[in-house]
């Protein structure tokens, strides 16, 4: 495992020298433009497992992309590995559908501090939660992205993270009330505490979301990537392209159903995987909004 063959993975040719937030933000960006959020590996016979070397080899060697326990493990390392001063947190994410945040910490996330400020680091959401900064760690303060407006409010030393959406245009009109289209125009992320934690906090977790009939990832396959101009995602065989603020406060969302076999090569062209295994979509109709 070595830097430059992650930095070759994710095209990134910046400074590897300053520890400073332009090259985090740089090398955070290159990261999420690179590697998807997906989690293919349940839906085409695949055990996901938490041992760095093995996240490495998948992300980096195999150019696949992988959950948030992948992702954001994969990213605190490289950014260890030059000299940033990082951290893991453990969150609960918010299901719309219950109106409620998990139960179970399952979301990972990394915490970076530079020159004394906090910031969040995360790179395994995907879709149109995906941060496409890293977040200062400041309570009641909007945070303007391209994908939104994100903000964190803290109550008890427990943290919150939401985002503000633009109005949405879908020009196929027979997806505009589809189930995976999040109405709000606020919405609620995740919530976690600043208590460090470690991979093996997430060992259980790993497994239950991989096997569990009630987890959403066993009931979606799901594949989603950021681009320069918004992002694309395949859940089950629904293609989306999402391009942020298209018009002035409005962003397209575009939609279409794929065949069977035109799965496999909309991973290929739209998000650079090609897997080993053969994929079985699934998209049973729940939780997952984009």
């Amino acid at each position: 495992m070595n830097l430059e063959e992650y930095f070759a993975r994710t095209g990134y040719k910046g400074s590897t020298e300053k520890q400073d937030l332009e090259t985090l933000t740089d090398i955070f960006q290159h990261h999420i433009r690179a590697v998807p959020f997906e989690n293919l590996s349940i839906h085409c016979g695949e055990k996901i497992t938490l041992e760095l070397e093995h996240v490495y080899n998948k992300i980096v060697r195999r150019k696949r992309g992988g959950w948030c326990m992948e992702n954001n493990q994969l990213l605190g390392w490289v950014l260890k590995g030059l000299g940033y001063d990082t951290s893991f947190l453990g969150a609960y994410v918010f299901n719309p559908h219950q109106n409620a945040y998990a139960t179970l910490m399952t979301h990972l996330v990394v915490k970076v501090v530079i020159d004394g400020k906090a910031y969040i680091v995360d790179g395994g959401f995907g879709v149109s939660y995906q941060m496409w900064q890293p977040m200062e760690l400041v309570s009641g303060k909007d945070q303007p992205q391209a994908p939104g407006v994100f903000r964190f409010t803290e109550k008890n030393g427990v943290w919150y993270l939401e985002k503000m959406r633009r109005k949405q245009y879908i020009p196929n009109q027979s997806f505009s009330n589809s189930d995976l289209l999040e109405k709000k125009e606020c919405r609620k992320v995740y919530m976690f505490s600043l208590e460090p934690r470690t991979v093996e906090d997430f060992r259980f977790q790993c497994a239950y979301l991989q096997t569990s009939p009630d987890s959403l990832f066993t009931k979606k396959s799901i594949c989603t990537l950021q681009t320069a101009e918004g992002f694309r995602a395949l859940i089950g065989w629904t293609l989306t392209e999402t391009t942020y603020n298209y018009k002035e406060n409005m962003d397209l969302v575009e939609f279409v159903t794929l065949e069977d076999e035109e799965v496999e090569k909309a991973l290929k062209e739209k998000f650079n995987i090609t897997l080993e295994r053969k994929l079985v979509p699934i998209n049973v109709k729940g939780s997952y909004t984009i």
